[in-house]
């Protein structure tokens, strides 16, 4: 089955796929919060530091795994370390797939819901957007369809296949999701009083600046990359034998990286233009999560002239970054059933869709049950996938794979200098790393 695996069809395919990936929600509601929350600039940088020497290595490890193994998450660790335990890090991978989308597509479900009314003007007479949002959180019907419809949606195009769905909607999906993000950075900027917001952001506050910093950078980049659960070790398997994968996981992270910048762009200038109570838009702000995306920027673009227009571009942006993750997510767990147990594509899809809504008919009726699912996959198996990958590629897979497929059978220049610093980041750095998000998380 290997040998006859398809791949990607082209260079943008891949970076597009890669990134859709890894951009989401948290890019919009996590990496603003924190940056409010960490010092502004100096959040950013710490940032970007993060990435660099935690981020990028550990990407590169899963396209690695994926693109040797030519195989799904769990196979691959199967075909790279015959007769061992590796293959429960796969398992985990795809196991968290699974359960980030039985709550994520409840959230998912929300963006339709507000473009609806935004759509229809619901939203533009709204006057207590906080009851509006807790109206939708206690209609576990209402969130059941949306959840339901959004969950189809995905279906769609995993059963369209890897090129005509996967990447053919990541080449028009993403460069729809930077329009938007563009106009909508512009609308924002141009409003009076933005340049404050603007300033919030990009002006280093050493007043803001926590002993947590590194970690909360640190966990930012990690998460919002979409490493530890099998996303990347799935598309790398689709990546062709020339695709170059440390150049392809820094166009990701970059990308990925711009859009979380933008989004600050879009949210601050907005908050600080519109706001009435200037007293507390930073404390909601740094609060982020569904509460600033369903609640303060509602009521802060309800003010603006055109508010119908504004509000339902900035939902069709959440919606799309939303959908470009559910994709990968869903390819996870399809190609897992499809491979290993030798269900068709289509039936695969069919499983893995009755699952998930019936994962997020139990999220939707017990709030319990959606934080259980949060919780679980942030706090504990994404971390503990990340550090199990970090540790195989550094001190299991043979130094050769690991040089041959970094150099694509060298065929491109990295000296052995490039690959001892890699060895050493994943066999040291990276995992230290790792564990100190996964003690951070459990004491937060």
């Amino acid at each position: 089955m290997s040998e006859k695996r398809v791949t990607f069809a082209s260079k943008i395919g891949v970076v597009a796929a890669a990134a859709g990936s890894a951009v989401g929600l948290g890019n919009i509601w996590r990496f603003p919060s924190q940056a409010a929350d960490g010092g502004g600039a100096i959040f950013i940088l710490v940032y970007i530091g993060c990435i660099l020497f935690f981020g990028i290595p550990l990407m590169v490890s899963e396209f690695m795994v994926g693109r040797a193994s030519r195989s799904n998450t769990a196979g691959a660790y199967h075909k790279l370390a015959p007769g061992t335990q590796w293959k429960w890090v796969g398992r985990l991978g795809v196991l968290t797939g699974f359960v980030i989308m039985g709550f994520y597509m409840v959230v998912c479900g929300w963006t339709l819901i507000y473009i609806f009314q935004s759509i229809s003007g619901h939203l533009a007479g709204v006057t207590d957007f906080s009851s509006n949002f807790i109206d939708l959180q206690t209609n576990p019907a209402k969130q059941i369809v949306w959840m339901t419809i959004f969950t189809l949606l995905t279906a769609f195009f995993i059963l369209s296949g890897v090129k005509k769905g996967i990447e053919q909607s990541a080449k028009i999906l993403m460069p729809l999701l930077f329009l938007l993000l563009i106009v909508l950075a512009i609308r924002s900027i141009t409003l009076d009083g933005a340049a404050e917001g603007i300033r919030f952001l990009f002006k280093p506050d050493m007043s803001h600046v926590k002993p947590t910093l590194f970690l909360d950078a640190m966990g930012q980049a990690f998460f919002s990359l979409s490493l530890g659960m099998g996303c990347m070790i799935t598309y790398g398997s689709y990546f062709n034998k020339r695709t170059p994968l440390v150049k392809t996981a820094i166009q990701v992270s970059m990308l990925d990286t711009l859009v979380a910048v933008l989004s600050g762009v879009v949210i601050f200038p907005a908050a600080f233009a519109l706001t009435a109570n200037p007293g507390t838009i930073v404390g909601e702000l740094v609060a982020g999560g569904p509460g600033l995306l369903f609640i303060t920027l509602p009521e802060l673009f309800n003010q603006m002239p055109g508010s119908m227009i504004w509000s339902t571009l900035f939902f069709c942006l959440l919606a799309l970054a939303a959908l470009t993750s559910t994709i990968s997510l869903m390819e996870v767990v399809t190609l897992y059933i499809h491979e290993e147990y030798r269900v068709s594509r289509k039936n695969s899809t069919l499983i893995v869709t009755a699952g998930v809504i019936i994962l997020g008919i139990f999220a939707s009726f017990s709030a319990s049950f959606f934080n259980l699912l949060d919780v679980a996959s942030a706090k504990f198996m994404l971390p503990i996938g990340g550090f199990f990958i970090s540790l195989f590629v550094g001190w299991h897979l043979d130094r050769k794979l690991v040089y041959a497929q970094l150099t694509n059978e060298r065929t491109l220049k990295f000296g052995i200098g490039f690959l001892r610093v890699y060895i050493f980041l994943l066999r040291y750095v990276v995992p230290t790393a790792v564990l100190a998000i996964f003690i951070y998380g459990l004491r937060a």
